[in-house]
């Protein structure tokens, strides 16, 4: 079965990793955000542009509410009035520090930038969600599951929120046919994020110790999104995508 976006509208928050290309290959029409470093962003709108599809990238703070009021008003006007698909993406580490010696503006800025972010977007998308339902998709992690590594408290705070932000919202929208869902990534290669926080020199350790011996990339994410924003996934909502080789799982 083939996934047909045709005629869809698409809202990637971060999402120029595989996630946006994967979409406008299935016919959706893309806007893309980015927060500060837009070479990345460029490149995924080319690329999407040379398969003959409509796609614009916004420069968000998604921590700033009336910064995403303002951007998510520009991303419907450039979609046609309507927000199909939302995949809040958006998402940082910022840096590794241990709990006794966090500030507190270090606690708020990782929370604000992967949990609060997804609040604000979905808040602001809703508005132009109409009609035949919708689909959002949360950037969860492995970490919100296994507690994550050490220096990241706040980090799989803000991921296992993510999961209680979706399976509340999943049976607050249900009454409108908007589905949410949320996917839980392992160890994925070929992303700033594991080349910044994980290091490169750890790759093989941390490859080792996944049961299908493998690192994912970015098109395991991408694909699992795709599921449940197509026709596929029409029946699943309040679900967690456990994205991760086999290193955890209910």
């Amino acid at each position: 079965m083939n996934i047909n976006l045709t005629n869809k509208t698409a809202f990637i928050t971060g999402g120029y990793v595989g996630i946006a290309k994967n979409l406008a290959k299935c016919g959706a029409t893309v806007a893309i955000t980015y927060y500060s470093h837009d070479t990345e962003a460029k490149e995924t709108i080319e690329a999407i542009k040379e398969l003959g599809h409509k796609a614009e990238m916004f420069q968000l703070n998604a921590t700033d509410s009336q910064q995403v009021t303002d951007i998510v008003a520009q991303v419907a006007e450039f979609l046609g009035g309507k927000i199909d698909i939302l995949v809040n993406n958006a998402g940082h580490l910022v840096n590794r520090v241990k709990i006794d010696e966090m500030t507190d503006e270090h606690w708020h800025q990782v929370l604000n930038v992967n949990l609060s972010s997804a609040f604000y977007c979905t808040r602001e998308t809703l508005k132009y969600m109409n009609g035949d339902g919708g689909r959002i998709v949360n950037m969860s992690s492995l970490a919100g599951r296994n507690g994550g590594g050490n220096g990241t408290v706040p980090y799989a705070a803000s991921k296992a929120g993510i999961i209680g932000f979706t399976r509340g919202l999943a049976k607050e929208l249900a009454p409108r046919k908007i589905t949410v869902n949320s996917l839980a990534p392992g160890f994925i290669v070929d992303t700033p994020f594991h080349e910044t926080f994980t290091g490169i020199e750890n790759y093989e350790r941390i490859v080792g110790a996944i049961p299908l011996q493998q690192a994912g990339i970015p098109n395991d994410a991408a694909g699992a999104v795709l599921y449940f924003v197509s026709d596929l996934g029409r029946w699943g909502t309040g679900q967690v995508a456990e994205i991760n080789g086999g290193a955890w799982f209910v």
